[in-house]
């Protein structure tokens, strides 16, 4: 019998990698029904879907997507950087103009820590996609 070093199992990258198969739990969270506010970005998203089921599905098809992106687009931040960003997001809620005015905020800011550079975290801001800036909000919490 041949043991795990003889065939280890290929990882990511490889073409012959298999991604696990979800448990039942990871497959589905079943929350049951969740009143949801449909503010204006929501009801024009689902504004062609005619009944529950197919705004459901509308919705959970656009957070899959969106989660891929934000897993795809996350920009490399050191620990300085990340304390800058927490600080300048603190606020909270963030418009799409805030997340695009983060390089300016950066450079306009009176936050210091050891080790921020806050020219090259605004020139990083700046030569980022404005889907790499959300990606970093989203990490950050906010």
């Amino acid at each position: 019998m041949a043991d795990a070093a003889d065939n280890p199992k290929p990882e990511r990258g490889d073409p012959t990698w298999v991604p696990p198969a979800l448990t039942r739990e990871e497959q589905t969270r079943n929350v049951g029904k969740t009143p949801v506010f449909f503010g204006p970005p929501l009801a024009v998203l689902t504004r062609e879907q005619k009944n529950t089921m197919e705004i459901s599905g509308r919705i959970n098809r656009t957070a899959e997507r969106y989660l891929e992106l934000m897993r795809l687009h996350a920009l490399e931040l050191s620990e300085p950087e990340r304390q800058c960003l927490v600080h300048l997001c603190g606020i909270g809620f963030m418009s799409p103009l805030e997340i695009r005015e983060l390089p300016l905020e950066v450079e306009l800011t009176r936050f210091e820590c050891e080790g921020l550079d806050k020219a090259a975290l605004a020139a990083k801001l700046r030569a980022a996609s404005f889907v790499e800036l959300v990606s970093v909000v989203e990490s950050l919490g906010f």
